[in-house]
């Protein structure tokens, strides 16, 4: 009985999302959210990695950028500003080819970051284009997760090499060296070695096509130690075009190889160049050859040239001179004397990638960096940013509750920042603020006072800022007797409390509790990791070069959770697989993760989000990659733990990495995968991908701003991107989805009157991040397009009486219209010149308004409210006088246009009849209501009745002060003066027997004409 109970129940609960189910089968993410569009704020001012850098072959002004995680990137000005060109695709890129043959048309893009650090993103293939990047086909390698090299035969586009480099967590078949015949429609495997050795790189005799050279490296990497080098790793050699392969090795050094890099000198192909990871240190460094790889000599051991070879491996070399070579680096250096000595190139962002140079002229170098593209006009003596290429890679963000609220995140390799999510003019590079250094994660600002918590990787420095007082402590928990050795995660877990704004949390591999802002702590639990010793030998990371940057510290705390409903109620996740909750404050503690059916033991948990609803609620996504498993977790629990279900279904796509609850609706939840962000407004039955200006990048936090509704996420590639306003999703039904048409609900909207003064000067070729709109925004859902029948929108007074026509949206599902509360412009006079001053729109005072939709046969209404900023110094009676005196000179604007258009009527009728005393008598009446000579720059003329008319409106009008009295007097003058010039026209009317016939429109169709 109690099982029949049971099914009736969750029959009855899960009945209401049938037919959200069914709606499913019919819509998708684009349609259903309609009009929502996502924002980009950047910044760009620290921009983000670069893999690869891709000149055209015969236009100097193109360049293309393959960016760690932000997609792939356009310049058409010589790399003066960028364009994105590949949003809708993975954002991971490692390589970027054009045809040499068709370099206008055909582009390749080969997927996946090739710099193997623990943090980079994944590929999901190789890409192909025939129309300059507009539109893209998949052209293959769905596993190949990382893509190196594409290289396209300059006598035959027909044939492709490609190299994979393969999968960074896993063993994979799908590595190796592969050929096409037929442009990309079939390919053929032909250098393989075994499942964990891929091609680090590879290159074309330019002289010779069927001469090729491929680097094969075996490595690995998992979650807490990384192994560069092996048996397999080697260096090969092809004259056949791929058919045979032998190794190029005499000088190279004995024993084991790592990762290696070849470049052939363009303008001598027999020179080569390659950097060798080597067993002995002594023997690592750049080697040549002078003989097409015969013989090896090694030129070069400097520290430069050796540092982290998995992360710098890249060689160019200069097209035009053999002997100039630069290499990848932490500050990347530049050879002229064949690889003799090097030195550093100009100052830049650390961590060089990738050098393109011009063909123009060799002096013109193009840089990627962990922070962006640089251009060097003096052959990398100094350097320049392109300011323009929002890629900053975000690992954490938050929000406070100021107004606009700011956003605070930390990037990699580029330290912590706080900025505004508007700002008057666009959210500008200026508009940052640094509260960090190193690798940022996350950031966090104080409930109740001026204080940013802050830290860089391993809480190597926690700093807690004083942002009023600009004082900075270190707050870190240290070791202590009872606790010796503490192990942080790279990206260490920090929380403040809703419950006592100075409690602050941190996590190594104990949960820290501090309450009074990081004086002092106390462990509140026992590792709650499980304490793997096999996990916890970073010290012998690297493989053949040790790399213990403290990025695989392992066994550790990743994420902490306090209940919203109860203080004593946290959750722990460990990047170890362990999701641990008390109930007690810390007292005792569970481990639940044993009750997840269908999580494989030991996967990160990246994220615990504890409901805002329940306190025995809770949701947590996991995420495998670091073991090759790419599938998505993330599951909720409403027992604190004992029972998890599952609630991700087949729609979702990318491994993931946050969760956000909603506020107001549980059923809300969104979800930051590896590819984008995903929404579901049933509880995870149905989840559909968010599209609108949001690229497919890995989302690697969530925020959702609770006084807005704006969600705000910190993505790994593409900076701050904000979807404002999400509040219509709350409402978004089956019985709303089912109804022909349905507005959303609006908060009022303040009528903004503020005002300052910004410049656009200097920020050109600047990314400047869009603003949130001030308007007001009607928002409804339409069950289908509309496309038969008329259909129109207008806002009314609460009388009926029309203030403004609207273009309404026509599209299925989500449409906004935007109105700025205003009237439209006035009628202006026309005369000489333009009446600048009439250009301006009258705002309409606070009160209630509604819009009136026609659609066919059927009218719905929508009303909302208009109110004024509470900071605003006007009390009801100025307001009262502010808006009869904009509408008094609004109205008077529109009469002397009419008046001017009956002067002109008159005027032309009084020359045809040739009455010219009485048209002279005309035309100087009209000369002092209008410009009737000069310009509208350097030959202006005396301003007449209109220009002070609409000079004096502009004023009030732009204006949020109640009239001056100076203002009140000046009125009086140009009012009296109408009323004159009035009276003057009668009298001339009075005078011409013509004026009674002339047709005339009436002044209501006259205003209402364009």
């Amino acid at each position: 009985m109690k099982k029949i109970i049971y099914k009736l129940l969750v029959g009855a609960i899960l009945l209401p999302f049938v037919g959200l189910a069914q709606e499913a089968k019919t819509n998708n993410g684009k349609e259903i959210f309609g009009d929502m569009t996502a924002r980009h704020i950047g910044p760009a001012l620290m921009s983000g990695r670069i893999n690869d850098m891709e000149v055209h072959p015969t236009n100097s002004r193109i360049i293309y950028a393959g960016t760690a995680g932000g997609g792939v990137w356009k310049s058409n000005d010589a790399g003066t500003t960028f364009n994105p060109i590949f949003d809708e695709y993975c954002q991971s890129i490692g390589t970027v080819t054009v045809d040499p043959n068709d370099p206008d048309n055909t582009i390749y893009v080969g997927t996946g970051e090739t710099w193997t650090r623990n943090s980079v993103s994944i590929g999901d293939g190789l890409y192909k284009s025939v129309d300059g990047g507009t539109n893209w086909d998949k052209i293959g390698f769905d596993a190949s997760e990382r893509i190196t090299s594409i290289i396209v035969n300059p006598k035959n586009s027909k044939e492709i090499y490609v190299g994979v480099l393969g999968a960074l967590w896993s063993d994979s078949e799908e590595r190796g060296v592969y050929k096409s015949k037929d442009a990309g429609a079939t390919w053929e495997k032909l250098l393989y070695i075994n499942a964990k050795t891929g091609c680090a790189d590879l290159a074309m005799d330019p002289s010779n096509p069927n001469i090729l050279y491929a680097s094969m490296w075996e490595f690995r990497r998992t979650g807490w130690s990384f192994e560069s080098g092996g048996s397999n790793s080697a260096l090969y050699k092809s004259v056949d075009g791929g058919a045979t392969w032998n190794k190029i090795h005499n000088g190279f050094p004995e024993g084991n190889l790592g990762r290696l890099g070849i470049a052939v000198a363009p303008s001598k192909p027999n020179i080569l160049y390659t950097v060798i990871e080597a067993e002995k240190d002594e023997k690592k460094g750049l080697y040549r050859s002078d003989d097409a790889g015969e013989s090896w000599k090694q030129l070069n051991n400097d520290f430069g040239i050796t540092v982290r070879p998995f992360y710098f491996s890249r060689i160019v070399v200069d097209p035009k001179d053999e002997n100039v070579v630069v290499k990848g680096g932490l500050s990347g250096s530049i050879s002229r004397d064949g690889g003799k000595t090097f030195k550093n190139l100009g100052n830049m962002h650390s961590d060089i990638h990738d050098f393109a140079f011009s063909i123009k002229d060799s002096d013109i170098l193009y840089v990627g960096t962990d922070g962006g593209v640089y251009r060097s006009w003096n052959g990398g003596n100094t350097m320049e940013i392109v300011e323009n290429l929002p890629l900053s890679q975000f690992y954490h963000v938050s929000v406070d509750n100021e107004e606009p609220y700011n956003v605070y995140g930390g990037l990699q390799d580029n330290g912590s920042w706080y900025g505004p999510s508007s700002s008057p003019g666009g959210v500008e590079a200026r508009d940052w603020n640094s509260v960090g250094y190193g690798d940022g994660f996350r950031v966090l600002k104080h409930p109740t006072k001026k204080i940013i918590y802050s830290e860089m990787q391993g809480a190597e420095n926690v700093w807690r800022y004083d942002v009023e007082k600009n004082l900075t402590k270190t707050i870190q928990p240290l070791p202590t007797k009872e606790t010796p050795k503490l192990r942080f995660n790279w990206n260490a877990p920090m929380a403040v409390s809703e419950h006592q704004p100075d409690r602050f949390y941190m996590g190594s591999q104990y949960l820290h509790k501090s309450e009074d802002m990081g004086d002092t702590w106390q462990i509140i639990s026992p590792d709650l990791t499980t304490n793997d010793p096999k996990k916890q030998n970073q010290e012998d990371s690297g493989g053949l070069s040790k790399d213990n940057s403290g990025a695989e510290n392992h066994t550790t705390i990743f994420t902490i959770a306090e209940s919203p409903k109860d203080e004593k109620v946290i959750w722990v996740g460990t990047d170890d697989g362990n999701v641990q909750v008390t109930q007690d404050g810390g007292k005792t503690w569970t481990n639940t993760v044993g009750n997840i059916i269908g999580l494989p033991k030991n996967t990160w948990c990246y994220h615990i989000e504890a409901s805002s609803f329940d306190k025995g609620t809770a949701y947590a996504v996991f995420e495998g990659h670091t073991t090759g498993d790419m599938k998505p977790y993330a599951y909720k629990t409403t027992d604190f733990g004992k029972t998890w279900t599952n609630i991700i279904t087949p729609d979702v796509e990318g491994f993931v990495r946050n969760i956000q609850e909603d506020y107001v609706n549980p059923n809300l939840l969104f979800l930051g995968t590896e590819f984008g962000l995903y929404i579901t407004m049933d509880g995870g039955n149905n989840w559909y991908k968010f599209t609108n200006n949001m690229p497919s990048v890995a989302v690697h936090f969530i925020d959702l701003q609770k006084k807005t509704s704006d969600l705000v996420m910190g993505t790994h590639g593409r900076g701050i991107i904000i979807i404002d306003d999400i509040s219509p999703l709350r409402d978004l039904t089956p019985e709303v989805m089912d109804k022909n048409v349905h507005f959303f609900a609006n908060k009022p909207t303040v009528i903004d009157e503020q005002g300052g003064f910004s410049s656009g000067f200097g920020n050109e070729t600047q990314f400047v991040g869009q603003n949130k709109t001030k308007d007001v925004q009607i928002k409804y859902y339409l069950k289908k397009r509309h496309t038969f029948g008329k259909m129109s929108m207008e806002v009314q007074d609460m009388e009926g009486n029309k203030i403004m026509e609207l273009g309404p949206g026509k599209s299925k599902g989500i449409n906004i219209v935007n109105w700025g509360y205003t009237r439209n412009v006035p009628k202006v006079a026309k005369g000489k010149t333009f009446s600048f001053g009439g250009f301006t729109a009258p705002k309409v005072p606070a009160g209630t308004y509604k819009v009136v939709m026609n659609k066919g046969k059927d009218t719905f209404e929508h009303t909302f409210e208009l109110v004024y900023d509470e900071r605003s110094p006007l009390s009801p009676s100025d307001r009262k006088l502010k808006n009869e005196t904009i509408m008094k000179l609004y109205n008077m604007t529109q009469e002397l246009a009419y008046l001017v258009y009956e002067v002109d009527a008159l005027m032309e009728q009084t020359k045809n009849n040739g009455n010219t005393k009485l048209n002279s008598k005309l035309n100087d009446l009209k000369k002092t209501l209008v410009v009737t000579t000069g310009d509208n720059y350097v030959g202006s003329a005396e301003p007449q009745l209109r220009e002070k008319m609409t000079d004096l409106y502009s004023k009030l009008a732009s204006n949020y002060d109640k009239p001056t009295k100076s203002e009140l007097d000046n009125l009086n003058v140009i009012s009296d003066r109408f009323t004159a010039a009035k009276t003057d026209f009668d009298k001339l009317k009075k005078k011409s027997k013509a004026y009674e016939s002339l047709q005339l429109k009436s002044f209501e169709d006259f205003v209402g004409s364009k």
